[in-house]
């Protein structure tokens, strides 16, 4: 699959208000989906720590599918990743927070 025909978009936007762990994004079949960059806002008054996965199709998220794990973020931050990472058809982004009143936004492409 080329990647001459890419679409940027926010591939999810996810807050802890209502679980602190959620499968945020998931591959659609016959495309791939490319990671760009990721915001994890904290909007409490406490530090706390947030975990991504990159998680194969069939796998379970954990440790070694991680992104970044257990990243302390200080009361009213945000924590920025910006790379490359590429998801295929099937694997999906899971998002972990340790306290409800977390925003994670992660924006990238789909190659169609």
């Amino acid at each position: 699959m080329a990647y001459q025909n890419i679409t940027g978009t926010k591939l999810a936007q996810f807050s802890t208000a209502t679980a602190l762990t959620a499968t945020v994004f998931t591959c659609p079949a016959n495309n791939r989906a490319y990671v760009k960059d990721i915001d994890v806002c904290n909007t409490t008054g406490s530090a706390i720590t947030a975990s991504l996965y990159l998680v194969p199709n069939g796998a379970t998220a954990g440790t070694t599918n991680s992104l970044f794990y257990n990243v302390p973020i200080p009361a009213y931050s945000v924590f920025q990743w910006t790379g490359s990472q590429i998801i295929n058809p099937g694997d999906f982004i899971q998002a972990q927070a340790s306290i409800s009143g977390v925003v994670f936004n992660i924006t990238g492409g789909l190659a169609i």
